[in-house]
C-alpha cells in the first residue's frame, strides 16, 4: 500500500468522486471507504499489481476504484441500479473494473462471468452476510482472501454489535475459513467490523 506520511493514497486518475489528489496520487479518505479505514485501524491484506478482486456490494464505485489503482481486475457485483449507474462510469474510466448487474447472494448469476480470485471482498447490508461470503468462497483460489465487512446493525438490530461480530466469526470458522484479523472500524464507521479470512490450502 502506498502512504505520503499518514495518509493512505492509490495511484490512479483522479475526479472519481471529488477525492483530494496529493503528490500526484488520490487521497483514500478512511471516512469515504471502509477498506481504507481497516488501513489505518488494523492491517488488512497488500494490494498487488497481479491481483484479481471480486468485490460484492460494490455501491457506486468509491472503494472499487481505488482497489482498482492497485490491482489487475476487480469483478464488481452491484444489485441496486441506481448506484449501479455509477459504477457504470467507473468502469468506462478505469478498463480493470467489470461491472456485474447481480445479486451477491446467488452467484450462480455471475459464476461464468468470474474467474479465479485472489480476494473476496464484501461490503453488503443484507442480515446474512455470513452465509453470503461463504456462497461466494468457491471463488476464491486456494490460500485466497477474504475481506468481510460487517454491517452489524443490518444482521440483527435487536442484538448487540459484539454479539453479532461474535456470532459471524463462528460461522465463518465453522465454514473452514481461517480467521487471520478481525477489527472494528472506529472511530471511521460506527457498529462496522472487518473480518480477514484466509481459504486454506486445498479445501
Amino acid at each position: 500500500m502506498i502512504w505520503i506520511g499518514d495518509v493512505l493514497v492509490s495511484p490512479g486518475e483522479g475526479g472519481v468522486y471529488n477525492e483530494r489528489m496529493l503528490g500526484g496520487s488520490r487521497v483514500w479518505a478512511p471516512y469515504r471507504s471502509k477498506l481504507s479505514a481497516l488501513y489505518h485501524v488494523g492491517t488488512g491484506i497488500e494490494l498487488t499489481p497481479g491481483m484479481r478482486v471480486l468485490y460484492l456490494g460494490a455501491a457506486n464505485g468509491t472503494t472499487v476504484s481505488h482497489i482498482a489503482d492497485y490491482v489487475e481486475v476487480v469483478y464488481s457485483v452491484e444489485f441496486a441500479p441506481r448506484p449501479m449507474q455509477d459504477l457504470l462510469e467507473v468502469a468506462r474510466r478505469r478498463k480493470n473494473v467489470m461491472p456485474i448487474m447481480a445479486d451477491a447472494s446467488r452467484p450462480e448469476q455471475y459464476a461464468p462471468l468470474v474467474e479465479p480470485v485472489d480476494l473476496l471482498y464484501q461490503d453488503v447490508a443484507q442480515p446474512d452476510q455470513a452465509a453470503i461470503a461463504i456462497r461466494n468462497a468457491p471463488f476464491l483460489k486456494n490460500g485466497g482472501s477474504l475481506i468481510l465487512m460487517l454491517k452489524t446493525r443490518s444482521v440483527d438490530v435487536r442484538k448487540e454489535p459484539a454479539e453479532v461480530f461474535h456470532d459471524t466469526l463462528e460461522i465463518l470458522e465453522a465454514s473452514g475459513m481461517v480467521i487471520r484479523e478481525s477489527v472494528w472500524l472506529a472511530p471511521y464507521h460506527r457498529d462496522h467490523a472487518a473480518i480477514i479470512g484466509k481459504r486454506a490450502e486445498g479445501e
